[in-house]
This record gives structure tokens, sequence and C-alpha cells, in this order.
């Protein structure tokens, strides 16, 4: 059974095949990826790897955690299951409600 792991502090400039030769170093990675912004495409800094079992996760978790990568402390711990969000509308489950509406401007009256 896989394990996924959380890797944050990463240079800005790390790739997923860098990302993926730290951590082979520890077991077989089965994939790597670091997280970019989608607007703008760059790094946000921080991946996630899985490894192909847990006890290499585990590994690989105490051999990297608090280990300097150019310059930067990572931060390497088990991924957590991503919490469900909310549409961005407040706490409404994503219903959009516009507000106004209705011409405005020239000849109106």
């Amino acid at each position: 059974m896989s394990s996924k792991i959380y890797v944050g502090g990463l240079p800005y400039a790390t790739t997923d095949a860098q990302l993926q030769e730290i951590f082979s170093a520890h077991g077989t990675v089965e994939s790597a990826r670091v997280i970019t912004d989608k607007f703008t495409g760059r790094s946000r800094g921080f991946g996630f790897v899985e490894m192909a079992s847990s006890d290499e996760a585990q590994k690989a978790i105490q051999a990297l955690n608090g280990t300097d990568l150019d310059g930067r402390n990572l931060t390497v711990n088990e991924a957590r299951p991503q919490e469900r969000r909310s549409g961005g509308f407040g706490d409404r489950g994503g219903e959009r409600r516009g507000g106004g509406g209705g011409g405005g401007g020239r000849n109106r009256w």
C-alpha cells in the first residue's frame, strides 16, 4: 500500500524530477509532484511524494524532515486528507449571488 508524504519548505526552483531523486534514496517513489500556482505556473514551495510502502515513507520522513535543501529547511510528514472546501461564496456551497443588475446608464427614464 502506498503512502503519501507532504513536503514543505521547498526551494521555488525545485522540479518534480528533483523531488523524486531526493526521495528515491529512501525507497521506491511512485510519484513526486511540486505544487504550482494555477495562474502563474510558479512553484508554491511545497509538494507531495507517494512512496511504495508505509515503511519506506516513514524512513524518508525520518531522514529528510528538518534537513536543508538549497538554504531552505524542509518539513516532511505524512500527508493528511484534503479538507473539503466551500465554493468561496460564504457558506452557501458555491451558490452565486449577484447584486444589482437591471440597467443603469443612459436613457434609464
